[in-house]
């Protein structure tokens, strides 16, 4: 069965500086390219016929300091469809700052609730109504075709495929955190459901 591995990017700058980032383009911290040769290491040794990532840098750079560490050679394909969730006016504030300006009940309502989204940006389900055609047309056409597919993307972007494979509810996937740099291998069947999941 083609197995499917999902890993959000390394530790980002803006991360480190708790800040919003969204469609940004920041850069990794040296934290974050060692969390992705960690998961590189996790990784090696399984099949990888092809690898997707999002048109950020952080994304690109994870998986390229992954390929880099394992020696895997691969088609790869970007594209926007897996970027992160927009924060719109949010992105590049500080997330404590910005909870002392619009409380924090607000700010937590904006970054937590399924379906509500912040000033000018994207809710988790507008980000999933991006994501999933493309992973339907792209990356499941992929593991149809028996390929074990690696996607290195964002929280929200992955987090909206876990939603769909795992059949989850809004309410489940909002308790759901993916670490920076955490793999999750899954066995996907052709119809697009998760068969097992191991974190690794």
């Amino acid at each position: 069965m083609s197995k499917l591995i999902l890993i959000r990017h390394g530790q980002s700058l803006w991360n480190l500086e708790n800040r919003f980032t969204g469609w940004v383009d920041v850069p990794l911290t040296a934290q974050g390219i060692e969390e992705a040769k960690a998961a590189a290491r996790k990784i090696k040794g399984i099949k990888v016929d092809v690898a997707y990532t999002s048109a950020l840098g952080r994304a690109q750079q994870t998986l390229q300091a992954i390929m880099d560490e394992i020696g895997l050679d691969v088609p790869v394909i970007k594209d926007q469809a897996l970027n992160e969730r927009d924060y719109g006016d949010l992105s590049g504030l500080n997330k404590a700052e910005t909870a002392e300006k619009y409380g924090a009940e607000q700010v937590h309502t904006w970054r937590r609730s399924y379906d509500v989204a912040p000033p000018g940006g994207e809710s988790l389900k507008d980000t999933r109504a991006r994501t999933l055609p493309f992973f339907e047309r792209c990356i499941m056409g992929d593991i149809r075709q028996g390929k074990s597919v690696l996607v290195v993307a964002h929280g929200n972007s992955n987090r909206s495929i876990v939603m769909a494979i795992e059949d989850m509810t809004p309410e489940q996937i909002l308790k759901t955190e993916l670490g920076t740099g955490v793999p999750f291998l899954y066995e996907v069947s052709p119809e697009g459901k998760a068969v097992s999941k191991a974190e690794l």
